[in-house]
C-alpha cells in the first residue's frame, strides 16, 4: 500500500466568494441621519474608521458616508453647523442584499463608482459593508 499525500487546490484554500454575505465586512459604527457632520467626524476618529453607516430614526439604513466626503462638506464655503448627515447623503442610498452575487454587486458598484456599499437585510437593517479592493 502506498501513501498518497493530497495537496489542497488553491481554490479550495481561499475560495472565491460567490455571494455578498461571503465577502462583506462588519458594518462598523452606525449613526443616525440627524447627526451633525462635526459629530460624525468625531465618531469616525474615535472609532478609527473611515466610514459610517447612516440610519434613520427607525434603524433603517439610509446610506454610507466617508471621512473624505464629510471633510469636504465641512471645508466648503456653504458649511454651517446645522448640516446633518441626511442633508448630504445624496445618491448614497444605494445598498445590496447579502444574497446578491459578487458579480452583480461588483458590476453595480463599478457602474455607480462606489467604493463601498452597505449590505442590508429584508427589513433594511445594516448587516455589513461590501468594499471593492482597488
Amino acid at each position: 500500500m502506498t501513501l498518497v499525500q493530497m495537496q489542497p487546490r488553491p481554490e479550495d484554500v481561499n475560495p472565491v466568494p460567490r455571494t455578498v454575505a461571503e465577502a462583506m465586512d462588519a458594518a462598523g459604527p452606525q449613526v443616525c441621519d440627524d447627526m451633525s457632520v462635526e459629530v460624525a467626524l468625531a465618531v469616525m476618529a474615535a472609532a478609527r474608521t473611515g466610514r459610517l453607516v447612516v440610519c434613520d430614526q427607525d434603524g433603517q439604513c439610509t446610506g454610507l458616508v466617508t471621512q473624505t466626503e464629510l471633510a469636504a462638506v465641512r471645508d466648503s464655503s456653504d458649511y454651517t453647523d446645522r448640516v446633518r448627515l441626511r442633508d448630504i447623503l445624496g445618491d448614497h442610498g444605494s445598498f445590496t442584499s447579502p444574497v446578491t452575487t459578487m458579480a452583480e454587486a461588483e458590476h453595480a458598484m463599478r457602474t455607480r463608482q462606489l467604493g463601498a456599499l452597505p449590505v442590508v437585510d429584508e427589513q433594511g437593517s445594516a448587516l455589513g459593508i461590501l468594499a471593492l479592493s482597488r
